[in-house]
């Protein structure tokens, strides 16, 4: 064997002599083994604005459907032919009487004597079961001007009924109200104050609450749904419908829109299609809110339509178990000028069957959903657990904020509201046939969470004002005195720092929040009536279509920190005071 030459020795020992000092001088940095590696410094974990509290582990259903009512109470349901569900009914409700004689008729059997629909009282936090006689799976709903809640469709015996429901009498059903089936349909409340109910599965029609004096009503069609509908996977269910200031309904189903005249019942005129050919409808399945009206530009309104799925998404992942990324593009659209255009913008992440919740601030909460997928069941992947703040009035490309994220997946069926303490309420996913609560990737989930956006921030304490008196009603254009205190004894900044924010609670399903809508006051004056009590004059809302009648939550914004709301009702025209 051949020997080495001294000169490569030499060069050798010189590199292992190199090596140790390198080691040695990296081990004593930080006073460890000189021949261990050095770990790699830890950054600090980048601190995300709100927090997430668990309201309740298991309300017993899981919320398919969300709506805040007045009194402070949030009605939660699913659907009565999922099976039973993880709340009974009362031992005197009409289902156990009818199941004790079922099963001693019939000698034994399985009767479903649980709860499909509860109801959260806001201030106790506890929940009370509702029974339901007929099936609201994805179904609409509107609140009333009176504060009834009208709640209209589903499936099988439910597809043809109208509901009413109310905390005091629980369900009403009127049979076989409505004109058509009505399944995947979209309410809104008008400024008249009657309902629109639009659309549904295979329905290219529309219909009103109340009916016209016609004894046998007929829906009225609307050709627009029929052109939007993609054959293999529809994408144009659950249509995005905003009443815009001059009493008009924009209208976007699939990736197109146009502006309708409810009282003519014709469209008025057809809008861009928003770029980039991604439906954003059911089961694409992005979301849409009307950015909030202002007082001092009321004829103005604008429309943000925010995620989906690629066209063709719901087709990949039916069949061949294909789950094609969820877009993350907004489009931004003022459909009340004169030549309305697409703005595009881009979400810090891509979502599907994501919720967008209006703040009292006037920011958009983003929240829930999937990266990837589309609704249905067991269609969608990769949770998205971060919510994301869309701020509208900052400049493009400084509009979003990612938030802090749950611990929750929350996809197909999932839901969110904005509640009277300001606080989003998120609920539901249930992405399968029945509840599944075990051995399954993503469980029935029957959790209720609150997300606290930035302004519960303990830091803003010191400027966060404390409503003290509203009216209970008022009528449009009225004067109306708001009562409110500041910790801090002074208002900050002056009367300019403060503001009214009137909100419509939503009905929320299936990534959309119908009627949702916030209306910015017109502060007048702002008087120190003792140390840290202010009044703040204001002006209600100046015509129905700007804020339909009915109730709506007031919030008092200092240094634009909310306080918690007061119900306030919006008086119909024409009604006595």
């Amino acid at each position: 064997m051949p020997k080495a030459s001294p000169f490569l020795s030499l060069l050798l020992l010189l590199l292992l002599i190199t090596i140790y000092i390198a080691h040695g001088a990296a081990g004593d940095a930080i006073g460890g083994d000189p021949w261990q590696e050095p770990e790699v410094a830890q950054q600090p974990a980048v601190v995300l604005a709100g927090e997430w509290q668990l309201l309740h582990q298991n309300t017993g259903v899981s919320a398919m459907h969300m709506q805040l009512l007045p009194g402070d109470y949030v009605l939660m349901f699913d659907r009565t032919d999922s099976g039973p569900s993880n709340i009974s009914l009362d031992a005197l409700s009409p289902c156990a009487a009818a199941a004790t004689t079922a099963l001693a008729a019939a000698g034994g059997g399985a009767v479903d004597c649980t709860a499909h629909s509860v109801l959260l009282d806001l201030r106790s936090n506890a929940l009370r079961p509702y029974p339901l006689a007929t099936n609201p799976w994805c179904s609409s709903a509107a609140l009333l001007p009176n504060g009834t809640l009208l709640q209209t469709g589903g499936f099988s015996n439910g597809d043809r009924i109208a509901r009413l429901f109310s905390p005091s009498t629980g369900w009403v059903d009127l049979p076989s109200f409505l004109a058509v089936r009505r399944w995947y349909a979209t309410d809104i409340l008008l400024a008249d104050g009657r309902v629109l109910i639009l659309g549904g599965r295979r329905q290219f029609n529309f219909e009103f609450f109340p009916h016209d004096d016609a004894p046998a009503p007929q829906p009225t069609l609307f050709p627009f749904l029929e052109e939007t509908i993609d054959m293999d996977a529809e994408d144009n269910l659950y249509p995005f419908l905003h009443l815009l200031p001059d009493a008009t309904v924009f209208v976007f189903a699939n990736d197109r829109a146009v502006v309708f005249d409810p009282y003519n019942r014709a469209p008025l005129r057809r809008l861009p299609a928003i770029p980039g050919g991604v439906p954003r409808n059911y089961p694409s399945s992005g979301s849409s809110v009307l950015l909030p009206l202002r007082p001092d530009s009321p004829s103005h309104a604008e429309v943000l339509v925010c995620g989906g799925a690629p066209r063709g998404a719901y087709r990949l992942a039916l069949r061949n178990g294909t789950f094609a990324p969820a877009d993350r593009t907004c489009g931004r659209i003022a459909p009340t000028d004169a030549n309305p255009v697409w703005a595009m913008e881009e979400m810090p992440l891509p979502r599907a069957m994501g919720d967008m919740v209006l703040l009292p601030t006037g920011d958009v909460l983003i929240v829930n959903g999937a990266a990837a997928g589309t609704a249905g069941w067991e269609l969608g992947r990769e949770p998205v657990t971060y919510p994301v703040l869309y701020k509208p009035d900052m400049q493009l490309g400084a509009r979003f904020e990612v938030l802090a994220a749950s611990t929750i997946p929350r996809m197909y069926h999932s839901s969110a509201t904005l509640d009277t303490l300001g606080r989003v309420l998120v609920g539901g996913s249930n992405p399968h046939v029945g509840y599944a609560l075990d051995n399954v990737t993503y469980p029935t989930e029957l959790s209720l969470e609150a997300f606290l956006p930035p302004y519960f921030d303990a830091r803003l304490d010191g400027v966060r004002p404390r409503l003290v008196a509203a009216p209970a009603e008022v009528g449009y254009g009225e004067a109306a005195a708001v009562r409110f205190e500041v910790p801090g004894g002074a208002v900050s900044g002056g009367p300019e720092e403060v503001r009214v924010a009137a909100v419509a609670p939503a009905f929320a399903t299936h990534s959309f929040g119908m009627n949702q809508r916030v209306v910015s006051l017109a502060v007048g004056t702002v008087a120190q009536l003792a140390a840290g009590l202010y009044e703040a004059q204001v002006a209600a809302p100046p015509s129905p279509s700007v804020a339909p009648p009915g109730y709506y939550l007031w919030f008092v914004l200092h240094a634009g920190v909310p306080s918690t709301a007061a119900w306030v009702r919006m008086r119909p025209l024409g009604a006595a005071t």
